[in-house]
C-alpha cells in the first residue's frame, strides 16, 4: 500500500512539475547594480496568472562585530494561491506580505550595498521594491544599507510571473553575501 502511495504521489507531482515548466515567459526585466557573487537558482514560474504581492526572507542586524546578509529570499504570490521562489539563502525570516491593491507586479528596483573589500562585511542586496499595474509602490521590510538602483524596464501588456534569484552559498568562515542579484519574467 506505501509503494502504491509513493508512486501515485510521484506521478502526481512528476504532473504537477511538468505543467509548470510547459509554462513560457514573454520577457524577462532585470536591474544593472546587482552583486557579483554567488549562482543563479532555478527559474520558477506562476504556474498560471501572475505575481499579485511578495515576502522577503531577510537576516536580522548582526552587530558590528558579526557578518549580516540582509536579504537572503523572495516569494511571489501567484493568483492562482501557489508561492514560488528561487534559490534561498539560510538565514534570516520571512517578512510580512505586500500585495498590489490593483492589478499585479509589473517592474522593480533593487537596493544594494556596494561591495567594501575583503577586510569589511560585505552585504550585497539589501531589499527589493516593486510597481503595480495601478502605480502603487510597494517597498520590501528590510534595511536601508546601500542605494536603490535604477528602475527595471516594465513588463509591457502583461506583468511579473516568474523569478531568478542569484545566491552565495554559505561560506563557512568567509563573508557572506547571500541573495545577491535577481530577474523577473513577464508572462502574456
Amino acid at each position: 500500500m506505501a509503494l502504491a502511495v509513493s508512486i501515485l504521489f510521484s506521478l502526481m507531482l512528476s504532473c504537477c512539475l511538468w505543467a509548470t515548466a510547459a509554462r513560457n515567459y514573454k520577457t524577462m526585466i532585470k536591474v544593472k547594480n546587482g552583486g557579483p557573487y554567488g549562482v543563479w537558482g532555478a527559474i520558477e514560474l506562476c504556474p498560471k496568472g501572475y505575481a499579485r504581492g511578495f515576502a522577503l526572507k531577510v537576516q536580522a542586524y548582526q552587530g558590528i562585530w558579526y557578518d549580516d546578509t540582509a536579504l537572503n529570499g523572495i516569494w511571489l504570490y501567484c493568483t492562482d494561491g501557489i508561492v514560488i521562489e528561487s534559490k534561498t539563502g539560510p538565514w534570516g525570516n520571512w517578512t510580512e506580505s505586500k500585495f498590489c491593491p490593483k492589478g499585479y507586479l509589473i517592474s522593480f528596483t533593487l537596493r544594494v550595498d556596494k561591495h567594501r573589500g575583503i577586510t569589511h562585511d560585505n552585504k550585497a542586496a539589501v531589499n527589493v521594491w516593486f510597481t503595480c499595474q495601478g502605480g502603487q509602490v510597494l517597498t520590501g521590510n528590510s534595511h536601508k544599507w546601500g542605494v536603490l538602483g535604477p528602475w527595471s524596464d516594465r513588463c509591457r501588456s502583461s506583468a511579473i510571473c516568474g523569478l531568478q534569484t542569484k545566491v552565495q552559498d554559505d561560506q563557512g568562515s568567509g563573508d557572506d553575501t547571500a541573495l545577491n542579484d535577481v530577474r523577473f519574467f513577464c508572462c502574456s
